[in-house]
């Protein structure tokens, strides 16, 4: 039997609680779902991912420490990977490894209908995050969990911005 704090043990993605989420100017715009959470899960994320054609969710990019997998539900569109581009249907499955076969990684919605995917991740509270598109980086220390608006530490910067160890400090 399920104590009173326990969470249910399962959630259909229809039931998923959904969030806007994207960028001012509406080149990044999805609907974000995070069910792990409400599953009760610390180390191991699952989130619902919907984005409408033209759209993509997140830009460009690599983590270092939380390896990604997407599995796409309905719709069409690409997975921009590395240098290269596939296309992308219902039915598969994607991979973002961390590691030495790291490369960084996006969804696009190409096709003429929403698309969306179940993304699962590892949720290791410490990340480095690379946007080589823009050249920014993100590192971070979330604490029991990497939700960053419980960060002990986040740092969003651009690549250029590199200092010396010591300096300022003699």
């Amino acid at each position: 039997m399920m104590n009173s704090e326990q969470k249910k043990p399962i959630l259909n993605i229809a039931d998923a609680a959904l969030m806007d989420f994207g960028s001012p100017k509406g080149t990044f715009k999805a609907k974000l779902g995070r069910m792990g959470p409400a599953l009760g899960l610390e180390k191991l994320g699952a989130m619902l991912t919907i984005i409408e054609p033209g759209k993509r969710a997140f830009p460009f990019h690599r983590h270092h420490a939380i390896e990604e997998l997407f599995f796409i539900i309905e719709g069409a569109g690409e997975y921009r990977y590395g240098e290269d581009v596939h296309p992308i249907k219902p039915g598969d499955l994607l991979s973002a490894p961390v590691g030495e076969d790291a490369k960084p990684h996006q969804i696009v919605n190409t096709g003429d209908e929403p698309l969306k995917f179940l993304a699962v991740s590892t949720m290791d509270p410490v990340d480095i995050v690379e946007y080589p598109d823009a050249q920014k980086f993100r590192a971070y220390s979330a604490g029991k969990t990497p939700a960053l608006e419980h960060a002990r530490f986040h740092q969003l910067a651009r690549n250029e911005n590199a200092v010396e160890l010591f300096e300022g400090m003699e």
